[in-house]
């Protein structure tokens, strides 16, 4: 094995991911420190965080980007991504999840399994990520380590697997027991060292009994998936190394969750999470290879960690620096890549572009690197052309990974610079901010000419505004947010075009014939080429595809987008001299907007799954005011004195839902969402939208009961 491909088995690419203010980012403040990364420990509420360094971030005491940055421990290396735990920000954890190898979920104690623990939990199972939890927040009133347990059983349908058993709780947490070497760890509260320093000591007598039942359970859950752990347990010959072995073997296979416990802002139990990312979370060579497709082909392909073998790589995320320009944080996955080294962007026909430097990334600074190798996680300067979701190689022909999904859109604000001279310079920020973000989304209104930028909620839209207008110091006038509605289609449907025109003399011609089909809800935009044609060149077939994804663009019904459509080109004719790319989209253009028209269109609302906690005295108002939402309980349960209601709404319905909540609870209930799913939108909705007489022989109404 060479030195190169050692190193992987050391590597640990790692997402620190959590529901909102469960302690994530202290958590990872505290990794820092302990490492030895950052030499003091920065918080949240003090807006010192080192991973928050956006000034938005500080200013409101939230994630909002996901940040990266790299440590050692036990002999690894540790590459960490701190995400959000806000909702509308969760497109930053599932791009940070489908490059990741393992993750530290962290739960409040208090509040145990919350909505968007549900959210990235679903996420990490979608890329059978390993994962470990921590248990924060030990030392809070109501803290309960079982009853978080239970819930990571019970809601997440999870096997978790304590591995401590704390020693005390709220106020007097000072520890816990570790039921793999069955020592106690215990942290003084005045500890001028912020907890760097702690004791291992044996077990307390008043706590024996308990940890001896604690282990016990611990090797029965381990002797029904590893025999070798039976037979030791059964031969009285169970080691530390045998039980961390399994233990490792079955967090990689997603058979087992490891629990910890400790409290973050108090520093305790931060050493014990580094400690199993180290022991039990696997390195690049221990989770299946990376899926690829052949471009032409479609043929599938497995991609190991192997540092011998072409570059394979994946961005997953672009970023402005105001130092170094544009950031393409990038996954490699086989290969190698270095500084000045040029690269093929398979994602855009094996476009050539240089890498002028290549940087490790400790939150906003960096260090530059001469070559980077399978399993790291490393920044590149100097790309002008990638996109998230692209892949790069040093083999023209290799194949291409897997891209990331993302959620559609729900909200929009109409924006307007302030000025002509502002126009050209919004312009330029927007594009910019597509670039970062995948969820953010700008078009143009086909009746008013105004610019619509759309988010994935109220939240990421106001942080998104204010870094036009501060950061980058555009002035615009911004309107009120408004629901981020979609078109779709029910039907399949065959056009033709011909576009036959003379330009500045001379003439222009292009035919082309498609169809177009319903997909499931979320797959997007997907198009075909079913003619194959040798006879048709490869920049012909692009046009036809870019005059497809404009039809989508400017809709049917109202100019909302089309969503979960295949287009398929059927046929394509071209005549020598007259023919060339704006022919050919001009001609597509028209050919999907017809088939379209007969596809019957229907117009789609967002539907969101709603959490709201209000106490008991509350409910019935409340439950009133979702029945009046056209919205639909879904399930309800009582924790901790708190009703939490699940319900499911269309969003055009519970805009401004905070200001009612608020009224009906005297401010005591609290309420989240996320974007469920697009539905159809009944007759009620449809005809606000377009208007009584606007389309309505296109449309297919869904039950306005629903």
């Amino acid at each position: 094995m060479s030195v190169s491909a050692e190193n992987i088995k050391n590597i640990r690419n790692i997402g620190i991911v959590a529901h909102i203010d469960a302690g994530k980012t202290t958590t990872t403040e505290r990794i820092l420190y302990y490492t030895g990364k950052a030499y003091k420990i920065g918080e949240v509420h003090e807006g010192t965080a080192v991973m928050d360094w956006m000034t938005q971030e500080q200013e409101r005491g939230i994630t909002i980007s996901s940040a990266a940055t790299k440590c050692s421990w036990l002999g690894c290396d540790v590459n960490i991504i701190d995400t959000p735990g806000h909702v509308d920000f969760t497109a930053e954890v599932e791009r940070s999840l489908r490059v990741l190898d393992g993750a530290v979920v962290v739960f409040c104690a208090v509040a145990g399994v919350q909505p968007q623990s549900e959210t990235v939990w679903r996420q990490a199972n979608k890329y059978r990520v390993p994962r470990i939890a921590f248990v924060n927040k030990m030392d809070r009133t109501g803290a309960s380590f079982s009853m978080v347990v239970e819930q990571i059983s019970k809601k997440l349908n999870a096997n978790p697997l304590p591995l401590v058993y704390p020693v005390g709780a709220e106020d007097s947490f000072v520890g816990f027991i570790d039921l793999v070497t069955m020592k106690a760890t215990v942290w003084n509260e005045n500890d001028e060292t912020l907890g760097a320093e702690f004791k291992v000591t044996e077990i307390p007598e008043n706590l024996a009994q308990e940890a001896s039942e604690a282990r016990e359970y611990l090797i029965d859950k381990l002797s029904e998936l590893d025999d070798d752990v039976l037979e030791a347990a059964l031969s009285e010959e169970l080691t530390v190394d045998l039980l961390r072995k399994a233990i490792r073997a079955k967090t990689i296979s997603n058979e087992i969750v490891p629990v910890l416990c400790g409290s973050a802002f108090k520093n305790k139990g931060v050493q014990s999470v580094l400690d199993s990312v180290a022991y039990y979370l696997p390195s690049p060579l221990d989770v299946p290879p990376a899926v690829a497709y052949d471009a032409k082909t479609d043929e599938e392909h497995d991609i190991y960690s192997d540092p011998e073998a072409p570059l394979s790589g994946l961005v997953f995320k672009i970023a402005a620096d105001q130092h170094v320009g544009r950031l393409a944080y990038l996954r490699i996955y086989s290969g190698s890549i270095s500084s000045g080294q040029v690269v093929y962007n398979l994602s855009k026909e094996g476009k050539r572009e240089r890498v002028n430097r290549l940087l490790h990334m400790h939150a906003n600074h960096r260090q530059d690197l001469v070559k980077a190798y399978a399993g790291d996680i490393v920044a590149l300067v100097g790309l002008k052309k990638l996109s998230t979701g692209d892949t790069l190689s040093d083999d023209k022909n290799a194949p291409l990974l897997e891209k990331i999904s993302f959620p559609e859109t729900v909200i929009s604000v109409a924006i307007e610079p302030s000025t002509q001279a502002d126009f050209a310079r919004l312009t330029e920020v927007l594009e910019l901010l597509m670039d970062e973000d995948p969820t953010f989304k700008v078009r143009i209104d086909q009746e008013t000419g105004e610019t619509l930028i759309s988010g994935m909620g109220e939240l990421h839209l106001e942080v998104l505004v204010e870094r036009i207008l501060n950061e980058f110091n555009v002035k615009a006038s911004v309107g009120k947010p408004q629901v981020a509605y979609k078109e779709g289609i029910m039907a399949s449907s065959e056009a033709s075009n011909i576009y036959e025109r003379q330009i500045a003399g001379k003439d222009k011609f292009a035919s082309v014939s498609v169809a177009v089909k319903p997909l499931e809800r979320g797959k997007g935009f997907v198009f075909e080429n079913a003619f194959q044609s040798s006879a048709l060149p490869k920049a012909f077939v692009d046009a036809i595809e870019g005059g497809c994804r404009d039809a989508m663009n400017d809709g049917i019904l109202a100019g909302f987008p089309l969503v979960d459509v295949k287009a398929v080109l059927l046929s394509a004719e071209m005549k020598e001299g007259l023919s060339d790319e704006p022919a050919f989209r001009v001609a597509s253009y028209e050919a999907a907007k017809k088939a379209l028209r007969a596809a019957s269109p229907v117009l789609l609302e967002p539907y969101m799954r709603v959490f709201i906690e209000t106490p008991e005295a509350y409910l019935g108002d409340i439950i009133g005011s979702i029945n009046s939402k056209r919205g639909k309980v879904i399930n309800m349960e009582m924790h901790d004195q708190v009703r939490v209601i699940e319900c499911h709404a269309p969003l055009s319905d519970i805009f401004g839902y905070s200001t009612l909540l608020r009224s009906l609870s005297q401010g005591r209930a609290t309420f989240s969402m996320e974007l469920l799913n697009y539905g159809e939108a009944p007759k009620s909705v449809i005809e606000r939208i377009l208007g009584v007489n606007t389309c309505m022989s296109h449309l297919s109404y869904a039950d306005a009961s629903r």
